[in-house]
């Protein structure tokens, strides 16, 4: 399984209903579960995101999927990065010519 970070924002419409961030939060991981993907980390943040959460996905289509998914709610936008552990950067550098 992939390591994905992402990064979120709620939107006017998610800050107006902030008290129910933690409803969508259980039914976020519902739907992530559901396309095979686990929230590992969720952590609410201080500065220009107010939402990191570090994910384990199959595969890019099944990561890009469910974050459609979430953003379509209108609540929150999402920038998602594939993240490599040290073990995974340590072969990639292994494997340069």
């Amino acid at each position: 399984m992939a390591t994905y970070i992402s990064l979120i924002q709620y939107t006017q419409q998610g800050l107006a209903a902030v008290k129910e961030s933690p409803k969508r939060l259980d039914a976020a991981r519902k739907t992530f579960e559901q396309a095979g993907v686990k929230i590992k980390e969720f952590y609410l943040v201080m500065g220009e995101y107010d939402i990191v959460i570090v994910a384990e996905a199959p595969n890019d289509e099944a990561i890009t999927k469910t974050s459609l998914m979430l953003g379509s709610k209108g609540n929150v936008r999402t920038r998602t990065s594939r993240a490599f552990t040290e073990a995974e950067f340590r072969k990639l550098i292994d494997s340069l010519p």
